[in-house]
């Protein structure tokens, strides 16, 4: 997770709200700062400007103080709105985690069951080998034919035809788990099981997943306060003091200073207010829509995948006691193979039932196993 590009970009959001509430309270201090404006207008021969309106020149340089007043409530709206917006990036955070989890641990049980097959296909590819020498000289020994053992060899090579393509699906999987997790490593040690187990799943109202819906709530509230700021008197007291002079009348004297407020109080703004009222309530229909929805869409998901699971470990439970009948069979038939006593026709059948029985165990093995991550991806 420490190499996920999203987590780090939620985190870093985080670091900008932090940023963004000293930039609040730096906007509070005092700001100073410096301006100059000069100019002049000629008169030539009777034309040019009015001086009654240019001064004939106007020369200036100001150093400027302004301080915003009746702030306190406006600063601490701010303060909140910023924390509100930390608290919905850390949810989001948790969520990021569990999505990412989830993808990880996915493809890592995927993996897992390729090894399994792998190592299923290997032990069956070696048992027949060894069968396919004693075979082979029980057909010298016009035991067998040579048609029976021929069809043994093509079984032979069909179980290695196809071990080979597991093994480039189980390498392929490997290095989309690597890739998942950010490791270039192209070793390829074995996976252990993934022993995971169903967590007990959180009330609904402390899930990360329906925390969003609580956070988008308090967001428009929020906004609805913000709104109403902006409508509040704002006041300023300001300050100067330098040079300023039209060089009329004994300029070197010019030196000055000055204070002043500035108060502006709105009084009609075309309705703006009840529009943007108007389409806040209309985000808290949808926000309450979105929250039925995603409601009835977990309960019936979360039913869905428990009785999947119960009905998975129950087909698992099945085919282990069919393959313990079957297990005995071809032991037997590797007995009686030895002595010629049975047909290496009988003997392939119960083999690739026996193939087809350990098949479906790993493959619900691997389905059991996905459930339960599924179940436990709403455990956050």
């Amino acid at each position: 997770m420490l190499n996920s590009p999203v987590l780090k970009d939620i985190q870093n959001q985080i670091k900008i709200n932090r940023l963004d509430s000293l930039l609040i309270l730096a906007a509070q201090r005092p700001q100073v700062s410096f301006a100059s404006n000069d100019s002049y207008a000629p008169v030539i021969k009777g034309y040019g400007y009015d001086d009654a309106i240019t001064n004939g020149a106007n020369v200036n340089a100001l150093v400027t103080v302004n301080k915003s007043l009746l702030n306190t409530k406006n600063n601490k709206l701010q303060f909140a709105n910023l924390k509100l917006l930390s608290d919905a990036l850390r949810n989001n955070v948790s969520i990021s985690e569990q999505d990412l989890k989830k993808s990880v641990i996915a493809q890592y049980i995927t993996t897992y069951g390729d090894q399994l097959q792998v190592n299923f296909s290997m032990e069956i590819q070696d048992m027949l080998r060894k069968q396919e020498i004693v075979l082979k000289k029980l057909t010298e020994k016009n035991v067998y034919k040579q048609v029976d053992y021929l069809g043994f060899v093509v079984t032979l090579q069909q179980n290695g035809f196809k071990l080979k393509q597991q093994v480039n699906q189980y390498r392929n999987d490997y290095f989309v788990l690597n890739y998942l997790v950010g490791i270039s490593d192209t070793s390829q040690p074995a996976l252990e099981n993934p022993d995971i187990s169903v967590n007990v799943l959180p009330d609904i109202s402390q899930s990360a997943f329906f925390r969003k819906y609580h956070f988008d709530s308090l967001t428009l509230e929020m906004n609805k306060t913000l709104i109403d700021i902006t409508y509040r008197p704002k006041l300023n007291v300001y300050a100067d003091a330098g040079y300023n002079s039209s060089l009329a009348y004994r300029p070197y004297k010019n030196f000055g200073t000055s204070v002043g407020l500035s108060l502006t109080i709105p009084i009609y703004d075309g309705k703006q207010k009840k529009l943007q009222y108007s389409k806040i309530e209309t985000q808290e229909n949808t926000r309450l829509a979105n929250k039925q929805f995603f409601t009835n869409q977990y309960y019936q998901q979360v039913a869905q995948l428990k009785q999947q699971l119960k009905a998975t470990e129950e087909l698992v439970a099945d085919i282990n006691q069919q393959l313990k009948y079957i297990e005995t069979l071809i032991k037997v038939n590797e007995k009686l193979l030895q002595t010629g006593d049975v047909r290496i026709y009988d003997y392939i059948l119960a083999l690739n039932n026996f193939l087809n029985a350990k098949g479906l165990i790993n493959d619900n093995t691997v389905s059991r196993l996905q459930l339960i991550n599924q179940l436990n991806y709403w455990n956050r």
